[in-house]
């Protein structure tokens, strides 16, 4: 596995349990198909909330979030279709979030924004 591939799982871990720490159920993590994929879906007890969770340990190259660009969120959504399809959840409200995590050494930080699409 890349560094880039381990911040990443590290960055989806801290962001679960934040996810769960504030009383999300996590549905699944990692869903993937042709169209796309979702790193973790959830639920509030009102919504499905899908997450794109972007981690990064310098700002060198910008927030996290805006690494997801137009393109990225179009395959997101390809990808919330085709799982709401699959998984019958067509009358469930839907709200795309995106967590960025910050990672220093063996601190972290973490910035939930919500209803980015």
């Amino acid at each position: 596995m890349y560094k880039n591939q381990e911040i990443g799982k590290i960055g989806e871990n801290l962001a679960t349990k934040y996810l769960s720490g504030i009383g999300y159920k996590i549905l699944e993590r990692n869903f993937s198909c042709m169209q796309g994929e979702i790193d973790i879906v959830a639920h509030t007890g009102k919504e499905l909330v899908l997450v794109e969770v972007k981690t990064r340990t310098s700002l060198c190259y910008g927030r996290p979030a805006e690494a997801v660009t137009a393109v990225k969120q179009k395959h997101i959504e390809k990808a919330a279709k085709y799982y709401v399809y699959k998984k019958h959840l067509e009358k469930e409200y839907i709200r795309y979030d995106i967590v960025e995590v910050y990672i220093d050494k063996n601190k972290y930080e973490i910035n939930h924004i919500r209803q980015v699409m």
